[in-house]
């Protein structure tokens, strides 16, 4: 008999392996057009710069834009045929793009090749705001207990972080070598299999709630094995939830869940200790490269080191969180996590070598990794079925946003928000763009302590709010 690898279960296994494949593909289509517009389209411009920066904002239009009220259709629609759907779009976006880069580079306008790139990416990506809040549906109803929830995040965290090694070192060759044209029909193919994948899964379904008068909130023992744990809750449906409740308009539905969430203490607190971690680390996403340059005196070679122990740590801790949450906890995880992971940020601040930042960004990124992961049981824990699906669309990109606030933010900062700024303080002698990082790591202990008060490991539960949406209890 050969064994088979299975994660967590054969339906989940299936799914994430579609998941993977078009992830690999999606590192490999992002990175071609970054580099394909830089290097080709408008190679030697001095508005080059500029050209790139439109891939990548629109795309961050996407989430921001389209995401919240993406989530909004996906709790009204069926989740797989949501994810489905989605995927035989994009597949056709991308194709009808392949299709079109056969064409000689000379035979249109640079702006109208610009254009198709950007409606392009814009399109995949807000297509994507569908994706992610159904898949996240359908993961919470495949995979119980907190610990596998974990897993599962976990999971996916490594995929994401391996897809984002192997895709971009991939990229270049396929386009230098065989032409823009194959790195776009593997992105293309990629959709085909993760199609192929969801068509297979079976998809535990949805149960539909006995109407109720009024609500009660529902407590549900947290998972065996967890040190101070006593209850996790899980939130009432809202009234007439299920299949007999009257359909709403989407603006009415679409501020159900912004006040499903304005009424959660713990939903509340997840954002708010999320937005306070991506301040800190959207400066580092933006000063990481001048701070490798000039205060570890590397080269823009050795930079792309960096990225690769960023990977290879997220890697690891994706894959330990599993076991961290079930040893200690989701809520010990994030909050000791967000600790230890400000002080190392602080501490690679003030090196001045690249052998120990390698080192310090490697260990950098295996808590951060296992924060991430352990929030996902903890998002799914306090929200309920019929919510989901807006709940992701209003958290997520508002974590983006703070996100590129954050690095805005900084770049003005570094860039001249802060000229001639030189102290010494204990010995120790800051400049703008460490100054700017090391603040960063203050952030983000700051953002722990925060989790330790809001998310403690025990507390009374509160009453519910009142009003249409049954309140979200803190949880011990």
């Amino acid at each position: 008999m050969r064994a088979r690898l299975v994660l967590i279960s054969p339906s989940y296994t299936r799914l994430w392996f579609g998941q993977a494949v078009s992830t690999v593909g999606d590192a490999v289509f992002s990175t071609t057009l970054v580099l394909w517009v830089a290097t080709v389209l408008a190679k030697g411009e001095s508005w080059a710069p500029q050209a790139v920066s439109g891939v990548l904002l629109a795309g961050g239009a996407a989430m921001l834009f389209v995401g919240p009220v993406a989530g909004v259709f996906v709790d009204r629609w069926n989740k797989r045929a949501t994810m489905l759907g989605t995927e035989v779009l994009r597949g056709t976006i991308v194709a009808m793009l392949t299709a079109v880069s056969l064409l000689p580079v000379h035979a249109m306008p640079v702006a109208v090749w610009l254009t198709l790139i950007y409606v392009a990416v814009l399109v995949l990506n807000s297509t994507g705001q569908f994706f992610t809040p159904a898949r996240f549906a359908v993961i919470a109803d495949m995979v119980n207990g907190e610990a596998d929830r974990a897993r599962a995040a976990g999971i996916a965290q490594a995929t994401a972080q391996t897809a984002w090694i192997i895709g971009p070192p991939l990229a270049a060759p396929l386009l230098f070598t065989v032409g823009l044209e194959w790195a776009l029909l593997l992105n293309a193919v990629s959709y085909l299999v993760s199609y192929i994948a969801i068509r297979s899964v079976d998809i535990p379904a949805a149960p539909v709630p006995e109407p109720a008068p009024v609500p009660e909130p529902v407590a549900v023992s947290a998972p065996e094995g967890e040190p101070g744990a006593t209850d996790v809750p899980e939130p009432a449906a809202a009234p007439g939830a299920g299949k007999g409740r009257k359909r709403t308009g989407l603006l009415t539905e679409f501020r159900a869940g912004l006040s499903f969430f304005a009424r959660s203490r713990f939903l509340v607190a997840l954002l708010m200790l999320a937005v306070i971690g991506q301040l800190g680390m959207g400066a580092l996403s933006t000063l990481n490269v001048f701070f490798v340059t000039g205060n570890l005196h590397g080269s823009a070679e050795q930079f792309g080191y960096f990225g690769m122990a960023m990977g290879f740590g997220g890697i690891a801790g994706a894959l330990g969180a599993g076991r961290a949450v079930k040893l200690i906890g989701a809520r010990r995880t994030t909050w000791i996590g967000l600790l230890i992971t400000g002080t190392l940020l602080f501490v690679y601040s003030r090196q001045d070598n690249v052998v120990a930042g390698l080192a310090l960004m490697l260990a950098f990124a295996i808590p951060l990794t296992m924060l991430n992961t352990a929030m996902s049981p903890l998002l799914l824990a306090a929200t309920t079925r019929e919510f989901r699906g807006r709940v992701v669309a209003v958290f997520y990109p508002l974590t983006r946003l703070s996100s590129l606030l954050a690095a805005a933010l900084s770049g003005w900062l570094a860039g001249g928000g802060l000229p001639h700024f030189g102290r010494t303080v204990a010995g120790m002698h800051f400049t703008p763009v460490d100054t700017i990082i090391a603040g960063a790591g203050v952030l983000v202990v700051a953002a722990g302590v925060y989790a330790r008060i809001a998310l403690p490991d025990t507390e009374a539960a509160p009453a519910p709010a009142p009003g249409p949406v049954a309140a979200v209890k803190a949880s011990p």
